[in-house]
């Protein structure tokens, strides 16, 4: 990408790498790691026409949830403003834009998607 001049990198993260969650800290801490090694990754690119950038999605319908209790989730569900968890397709959305070449004055930026920004 640098000897091209251009490319587009998006990590993904999760909400919980900048807000924490209880019972979840090393998960939270290796989030968090993302999120840093993207800011500091981006400002290493800035201007080598390479950006870098994050997303932080809220919790979301994967089958890393499919395990999850229905008390557990309906908790998580409580703390979100739109009162639901978010669809791939609305992350996918968000994805695409952040690796397209309309982003072109964007880097080390990580981008919530957390239905409303509650802290779950």
């Amino acid at each position: 990408m640098r000897d091209r001049g251009w490319g587009q990198v998006v990590n993904f993260a999760s909400r919980v790498g900048k807000d924490g969650n209880p019972g979840l800290g090393p998960y939270s801490a290796s989030q968090a790691a993302v999120i840093e090694v993207t800011k500091s990754v981006g400002k290493e690119l800035a201007t080598s026409g390479v950006l870098v950038n994050a997303i932080a999605p809220a919790v979301t319908t994967t089958l890393t949830n499919a395990d999850t209790s229905q008390d557990t989730l309906a908790h998580i569900i409580s703390l979100i403003p739109m009162g639901r968890v978010g669809r791939l397709e609305e992350v996918a959305e968000l994805v695409a834009f952040l690796a397209s070449d309309r982003v072109s004055f964007s880097t080390g930026g990580v981008y919530d998607i957390s239905w409303g920004g509650a802290i779950c």
